[in-house]
Protein backbone atom coordinates (compact mmCIF):
# COMPACT_ATOMS: atom_id res chain seq x y z
CA UNK A 1 0.00 0.00 0.00
CA UNK A 2 1.14 3.54 -0.74
CA UNK A 3 0.40 6.48 1.54
CA UNK A 4 -1.80 7.92 -1.22
CA UNK A 5 -4.02 4.82 -1.00
CA UNK A 6 -4.97 5.25 2.66
CA UNK A 7 -6.04 7.74 5.27
CA UNK A 8 -3.22 8.07 7.77
CA UNK A 9 -4.56 8.97 11.19
CA UNK A 10 -1.94 10.47 13.50
CA UNK A 11 -2.85 9.75 17.12
CA UNK A 12 -0.64 11.71 19.55
CA UNK A 13 -0.28 11.02 23.23
CA UNK A 14 -0.62 13.02 26.42
CA UNK A 15 -0.18 16.81 25.82
CA UNK A 16 -0.23 16.30 22.02
CA UNK A 17 2.78 16.27 19.70
CA UNK A 18 4.36 19.67 19.20
CA UNK A 19 5.57 21.06 15.87
CA UNK A 20 9.02 19.47 16.18
CA UNK A 21 7.71 16.00 17.08
CA UNK A 22 8.09 13.34 14.39
CA UNK A 23 4.29 12.86 14.26
CA UNK A 24 3.75 16.52 13.38
CA UNK A 25 6.54 16.45 10.81
CA UNK A 26 5.14 13.28 9.20
CA UNK A 27 1.66 14.79 9.15
CA UNK A 28 2.99 17.79 7.23
CA UNK A 29 4.91 15.56 4.83
CA UNK A 30 2.25 12.90 4.11
CA UNK A 31 -0.61 14.35 2.09
CA UNK A 32 -3.21 11.87 3.35
CA UNK A 33 -2.32 12.28 7.03
CA UNK A 34 -4.53 14.05 9.53
CA UNK A 35 -4.49 14.29 13.29
CA UNK A 36 -7.03 12.73 15.58
CA UNK A 37 -7.85 15.62 17.89
CA UNK A 38 -8.84 15.25 21.50
CA UNK A 39 -11.12 17.49 23.56
CA UNK A 40 -8.34 17.87 26.13
CA UNK A 41 -4.70 17.02 25.56
CA UNK A 42 -3.73 17.98 29.11
CA UNK A 43 -6.59 16.27 30.96
CA UNK A 44 -7.13 13.06 28.99
CA UNK A 45 -10.10 10.82 29.66
CA UNK A 46 -10.17 7.23 28.41
CA UNK A 47 -13.70 7.16 26.96
CA UNK A 48 -13.48 10.40 24.97
CA UNK A 49 -9.98 9.57 23.71
CA UNK A 50 -11.09 6.12 22.53
CA UNK A 51 -14.23 7.61 20.98
CA UNK A 52 -12.22 10.23 19.07
CA UNK A 53 -10.21 7.45 17.43
CA UNK A 54 -13.40 5.56 16.56
CA UNK A 55 -15.03 8.69 15.07
CA UNK A 56 -11.93 9.51 13.00
CA UNK A 57 -11.79 5.97 11.60
CA UNK A 58 -15.52 6.04 10.80
CA UNK A 59 -15.09 9.38 8.98
CA UNK A 60 -12.27 8.06 6.79
CA UNK A 61 -12.94 7.52 3.09
CA UNK A 62 -10.14 5.03 2.44
CA UNK A 63 -8.55 2.25 4.45
CA UNK A 64 -6.99 3.68 7.61
CA UNK A 65 -3.46 3.35 8.87
CA UNK A 66 -3.06 4.48 12.47
CA UNK A 67 0.19 6.15 13.53
CA UNK A 68 0.10 6.40 17.32
CA UNK A 69 2.56 7.55 19.95
CA UNK A 70 2.52 6.96 23.71
CA UNK A 71 -0.96 7.35 25.23
CA UNK A 72 -2.29 7.47 21.66
CA UNK A 73 -1.23 3.81 21.38
CA UNK A 74 -3.43 2.95 24.37
CA UNK A 75 -6.38 4.89 22.88
CA UNK A 76 -6.01 2.99 19.60
CA UNK A 77 -5.81 -0.40 21.26
CA UNK A 78 -8.86 0.44 23.38
CA UNK A 79 -10.74 1.57 20.25
CA UNK A 80 -9.86 -1.53 18.22
CA UNK A 81 -12.84 -3.71 19.25
CA UNK A 82 -15.26 -0.92 18.28
CA UNK A 83 -13.88 -0.14 14.83
CA UNK A 84 -15.83 -1.21 11.75
CA UNK A 85 -14.49 -4.51 10.45
CA UNK A 86 -11.91 -4.01 7.72
CA UNK A 87 -11.71 -0.23 8.19
CA UNK A 88 -8.16 -0.26 9.55
CA UNK A 89 -5.48 -1.64 7.26
CA UNK A 90 -2.78 -1.42 9.92
CA UNK A 91 -1.34 0.36 12.93
CA UNK A 92 2.15 1.75 13.48
CA UNK A 93 2.40 2.02 17.26
CA UNK A 94 5.32 3.76 18.98
CA UNK A 95 6.45 4.03 22.61
CA UNK A 96 3.64 2.36 24.54
CA UNK A 97 3.55 3.75 28.09
CA UNK A 98 2.97 1.14 30.79
CA UNK A 99 0.06 2.95 32.41
CA UNK A 100 -0.59 -0.02 34.68
CA UNK A 101 2.50 0.77 36.76
CA UNK A 102 1.77 2.46 40.13
CA UNK A 103 4.43 5.14 39.61
CA UNK A 104 2.62 6.55 36.57
CA UNK A 105 0.69 9.81 36.99
CA UNK A 106 -2.95 9.22 37.96
CA UNK A 107 -4.17 10.93 34.77
CA UNK A 108 -2.47 8.17 32.75
CA UNK A 109 -3.34 5.30 35.09
CA UNK A 110 -7.00 6.16 34.47
CA UNK A 111 -6.57 4.48 31.05
CA UNK A 112 -5.70 1.11 32.65
CA UNK A 113 -5.93 -1.72 32.02
CA UNK A 114 -4.23 -2.00 28.67
CA UNK A 115 -6.17 -4.50 26.53
CA UNK A 116 -4.35 -7.70 25.72
CA UNK A 117 -6.65 -9.07 23.02
CA UNK A 118 -5.15 -9.61 19.57
CA UNK A 119 -5.60 -6.60 17.30
CA UNK A 120 -7.89 -7.20 14.30
CA UNK A 121 -5.39 -5.62 11.89
CA UNK A 122 -1.66 -5.88 11.17
CA UNK A 123 0.44 -3.83 13.54
CA UNK A 124 3.96 -2.92 14.54
CA UNK A 125 5.01 -1.83 18.02
CA UNK A 126 8.25 0.17 18.13
CA UNK A 127 9.76 0.18 21.61
CA UNK A 128 12.94 1.45 23.17
CA UNK A 129 15.08 -0.32 25.73
CA UNK A 130 15.45 2.97 27.65
CA UNK A 131 11.91 4.31 27.54
CA UNK A 132 11.28 5.86 30.98
CA UNK A 133 7.57 5.03 30.69
CA UNK A 134 7.76 1.30 29.96
CA UNK A 135 10.12 -1.56 30.64
CA UNK A 136 11.17 -3.23 27.40
CA UNK A 137 10.03 -6.70 28.47
CA UNK A 138 6.59 -5.45 29.51
CA UNK A 139 6.10 -3.61 26.21
CA UNK A 140 7.29 -6.68 24.30
CA UNK A 141 4.67 -8.73 26.15
CA UNK A 142 1.94 -6.41 24.92
CA UNK A 143 3.24 -6.68 21.35
CA UNK A 144 3.06 -10.45 21.65
CA UNK A 145 -0.49 -10.36 23.05
CA UNK A 146 -1.65 -8.04 20.26
CA UNK A 147 0.02 -10.07 17.51
CA UNK A 148 2.10 -6.99 16.65
CA UNK A 149 5.51 -7.19 15.05
CA UNK A 150 8.06 -5.91 17.55
CA UNK A 151 10.67 -3.36 16.49
CA UNK A 152 13.54 -2.87 18.93
CA UNK A 153 14.52 0.81 18.74
CA UNK A 154 17.58 0.27 20.92
CA UNK A 155 18.40 2.89 23.54
CA UNK A 156 16.12 5.62 22.21
CA UNK A 157 14.23 6.96 25.22
CA UNK A 158 10.55 7.74 24.65
CA UNK A 159 11.04 8.31 20.90
CA UNK A 160 10.03 11.95 21.12
CA UNK A 161 11.67 15.35 20.71
CA UNK A 162 13.21 15.18 24.19
CA UNK A 163 15.01 11.95 23.27
CA UNK A 164 16.31 13.43 20.01
CA UNK A 165 13.61 12.06 17.71
CA UNK A 166 12.22 15.19 16.10
CA UNK A 167 12.41 14.26 12.41
CA UNK A 168 13.10 10.53 13.10
CA UNK A 169 13.95 9.54 9.50
CA UNK A 170 14.63 5.92 10.55
CA UNK A 171 11.06 5.73 11.83
CA UNK A 172 9.67 7.11 8.59
CA UNK A 173 11.62 4.50 6.62
CA UNK A 174 10.28 1.79 8.94
CA UNK A 175 6.75 3.17 8.46
CA UNK A 176 7.17 3.11 4.66
CA UNK A 177 8.29 -0.50 4.91
CA UNK A 178 5.25 -1.31 7.03
CA UNK A 179 2.95 0.30 4.44
CA UNK A 180 4.46 -1.92 1.74
CA UNK A 181 3.36 -4.99 3.71
CA UNK A 182 -0.30 -3.93 3.80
Amino acid sequence: MRSADCDILVVPGYTNSGPDHWQSRWQERLSTARRVTQASWDHPEPGPWRDAVIAAVQAARRPVVLVAHSLGVVACVQAAPYLPEGSVAGAFLVALPDIEQPDMPAVLRAFAPIPRAPLPFPSVLVISRTDPYAAYDRAAGFADAWGADLVDAGESGHLNVESGHGPWPEGLMRFAGFLRTL
